[in-house]
């Protein structure tokens, strides 16, 4: 039977006219309340008033979004299943220090009514093969999970660990996304290589649309847009933003213009 639970909900999220934009709003279950997060509903209201195409969301913060959206404009709605040690400082302590952990499964975020579900997918953990054949393991089965219920997945494929010198080198994100789609994820999240034509070899080199991860803020709104038109020009099927949008002075404003910059872009990978 044609899987069209997933190819239904995947259209809520992809666009097709132009790149997507994703704000990303689950930093505080690793992170803690950083600046931008301490009022989740008012937040969460901006982002769907300003037309994200979908917002992400940590499960407990969905209420807001319930209470957010109207028939008007309904963003798509996209679920954290994971924790992770990887941006704090406990990483830093070696092996045992770095390690990620399921906190919810595919059926609860089709319960609170997610149009996708996220997990990350950690390479050159540390130089411990135990902890990357737990990764494969965690996000093989997420996969068939999500077969199952017919969600799409998205893998947060990065390097990260002490033998990873650079995580945006070529190798690492060729590697990761490539591993990504064999696993069964439906779109990649990850983040932008040093310079357009690495970028664009790895979205040429990888059978799923990728959408390429913001990163910390940067300095000006037009940093930021300088980094979207960076991508457009890779072909990515559009990007992941949370700092440099629930960070920024004019939110909605440069939410605006980030979404006419990835207008400028022919048809977005893989649609």
């Amino acid at each position: 039977m044609a899987d069209f639970g997933k190819q239904i909900r995947l259209r809520r999220i992809l666009r097709h006219d132009r790149g997507t934009l994703v704000v990303a709003f689950d930093h505080a279950l690793v992170l803690g309340p950083i600046p931008g997060t301490i009022d989740p509903a008012r937040q969460i209201r901006r982002f769907v008033d300003a037309k994200a195409d979908a917002i992400l969301l940590n499960l407990s913060s969905i209420r807001y979004f319930a209470e957010s959206v109207s028939s008007d404009h309904m963003p798509g709605l996209i679920a954290r299943l994971d924790w992770t040690t990887a941006f704090n400082e406990s990483a830093k302590l070696g092996a045992n220090g770095f390690q990620t952990c399921l906190v919810a499964h595919p059926e609860d975020a089709l319960r609170s009514g997610a149009d996708a579900v996220i997990t990350f997918l950690f390479v050159g953990g540390g130089g411990d093969p135990e902890f990357e054949k737990k990764e494969i393991e965690r996000v093989g089965s997420l996969a068939r999970e999500c077969e199952r219920a017919g969600i799409p997945l998205i893998v947060e494929s990065l390097a990260r660990g002490n033998q990873v010198e650079n995580p945006r080198d070529s190798k690492w994100l060729m590697l990761h996304t490539r591993i990504a789609a064999e696993l069964g994820a439906d779109i990649i999240k990850t983040e932008n290589a040093r310079d357009v034509p690495t970028m664009r070899e790895v979205v040429s080199a990888c059978p799923v649309p990728i959408l390429v991860l913001g990163g910390s803020r940067t300095s000006t709104d037009e940093d930021v847009l300088n980094v979207v038109r960076s991508i457009v020009q890779s072909g990515a099927a559009g990007v992941f933003f949370g700092r440099n949008i629930f960070q920024a002075d004019n939110m909605p404003e440069l939410l605006q213009r980030v979404r006419s910059t990835l207008g400028d872009q022919a048809p977005p990978q893989g649609q």
